[in-house]
């Protein structure tokens, strides 16, 4: 697993791992060339800075820990990355990073105001243009979800050690293949509705909690070319992403999200002239003429 903070090996919480990065002249397209899906982890990592309860919980970090994950579960199929909100001035997502990542996941909480916005168009950008996205827990108040969903993102919650039954309401969906029915999660934080978002493209998984309120807890979206899950499950006061089910529900959206493509382009605005179906013309602009580019 790279670690974007620490160059040619990562060190977290007294572990050491070996740089396995992606090749960085492969094809964009996973289906034309058969290579592992590029992988970045990205975790705020302030609760693990600041709190020595959740850093003696996650070791190595909430989202080396959901590294961990994929990597055990997809083995030689993912390369995996993580990047953190402090590794630079870019969080660890510069251009060159989105470049080569096929799926991104995204864990925040404490510090979504600190992302900057540079860095949530350029991920937007990449999301629309194939890049495939995964939202975890709290990530649902994250800029970039909020701006792929177009509303509040907001809801009710409570955390007192709630049980989480998953129910799979899909179960034909690949993201639900391999997973419990329902999945027992002891303890974690309870989320209810009304959840402000769009209507998903399907819904694959439904939560209820011990007092009784349910959460749409697993839902789909496409956003231009790209391919967007959201999964509840994760808090930091709990071990959640050690659980052996949610790791396969996230291992399984890792493989689901990739866009078969054979290369990574934002959907354009394109005039065709009649009978030539091939060969449009775009704009810069609204309508400029002067902007009219032959593709």
């Amino acid at each position: 697993m790279t670690d974007m903070t620490t160059g040619d090996h990562g060190e977290e919480g007294g572990r050491r791992f070996a740089v396995t990065g992606p090749d960085r002249g492969a094809d964009s397209s996973v289906a034309a060339t058969g290579r592992a899906i590029r992988v970045t982890v990205w975790g705020e990592n302030v609760h693990e800075r600041n709190e020595p309860e959740v850093a003696e919980r996650y070791p190595t970090g909430m989202h080396g820990a959901v590294a961990e994950g994929i990597e055990e579960l997809l083995g030689e199929r993912a390369v995996v990355r993580t990047a953190t909100l402090d590794a630079d001035a870019d969080h660890g997502l510069s251009e060159e990073v989105l470049r080569e990542t096929d799926v991104l996941t995204w864990w925040g909480h404490a510090a979504h105001d600190q992302v900057s916005d540079e860095v949530v168009e350029r991920v937007h950008r990449h999301v629309l243009d194939g890049m495939g996205l995964i939202v975890l827990h709290s990530g649902h108040w994250s800029k970039i979800f909020t701006k792929l969903m177009g509303t509040t993102c907001t809801l009710r919650w409570r955390s007192e050690h709630d049980r989480e039954l998953v129910w799979t309401v899909d179960p034909t969906h690949p993201i639900a293949q391999g997973v419990p029915h329902p999945m027992v999660i002891d303890e974690d934080e309870m989320y209810g509705e009304f959840f402000d978002v769009p209507a998903p493209d399907e819904l694959v998984f439904l939560s209820t909690f011990s007092g009784g309120e349910v959460f749409r807890s697993g839902m789909t979206y496409k956003r231009g070319h790209g391919r967007v899950f959201y999964f509840r499950p994760g808090d930091q006061d709990y071990p959640t992403y050690f659980h052996a089910g949610v790791r396969r529900v996230i291992a399984n959206a890792v493989e689901w999200a990739v866009t078969l493509r054979p290369r990574r382009e934002t959907p354009v605005l394109l005039r065709h002239d009649t009978e030539d179906f091939y060969r449009g013309f775009d704009y810069t602009g609204a309508l400029d003429p002067s902007a009219r580019v032959g593709s």
